[in-house]
């Protein structure tokens, strides 16, 4: 799987670049600043890139927007971005085109290197992988108001697992019920936030952060 990198700080560049090695990734290009990511991004078309928002030249959001930028070229391409701080903005922004194949993890995310791999795979994959902080900031944010404040306690838990990116098997792992429960829990949770369902578990998720970040 080939992925290009963006990470102004030389040594964390490094050690992102050998722990995705080290799990069989291959570097085809680690830059560290906003006009080399997009280059990049366009010459060699990646199956996933990993980005850091804030880079060079103005330390703002560089990275994010070469990132954006390149997917606007090469429609899909899988971004994960990598933040410092929860960004309400910045994760509005990358799920905009609603295409899916993007993440948005806190870089605290990159010292657990099963989860930090787990969340490259699945947005190359075309999947989501968004940090459970951003999750419960949204969530938090839309709790008291309609139609969110009609779901359940259950209900808001198999959101916040189905924004994060997870299946409904790995959402029943994770609360201890049947898959037969949570695809109960989805229906009534898309049923309640007047979304029609979808077999699409990307554009669901993709869906249910639109309709919570609007």
């Amino acid at each position: 799987m080939r992925v290009v990198l963006a990470e102004d700080l030389f040594l964390l560049r490094e050690g992102l670049s050998r722990l995705l090695q080290a799990h069989g990734f291959e570097i085809v290009a680690a830059v560290d600043d906003g006009p080399s990511l997009l280059k990049a991004l366009i010459d060699h078309r990646p199956d996933v890139a990993v980005v850091d928002v804030r880079m060079p030249p103005t330390f703002t959001d560089e990275g994010l927007q070469a990132a954006l930028a390149a997917r606007r070229q090469v429609p899909g391409l899988p971004v994960l971005v990598l933040s410092q701080y929860v960004e309400q903005l910045y994760a509005r922004e990358l799920l905009a085109d609603g295409t899916g194949a993007v993440g948005y993890l806190l870089k605290d995310r990159v010292f657990d290197a099963a989860q930090f791999v787990d969340a490259v795979q699945r947005v190359a994959a075309g999947g989501t992988a968004m940090d459970p902080e951003v999750i419960a900031k949204l969530l938090a944010r839309g709790s008291s108001r309609e139609p969110l404040g009609r779901l359940s306690p259950r209900e808001v838990e198999v959101l916040a697992l189905m924004a994060e990116g997870r299946s409904n098997a790995a959402i029943a792992q994770r609360l201890v019920i049947t898959e037969r429960a949570v695809t109960k829990h989805t229906s009534n949770i898309f049923t309640k936030l007047d979304l029609p369902p979808s077999d699409d578990d990307n554009r669901r998720v993709l869906a249910v952060l639109a309709y919570l970040d609007r």
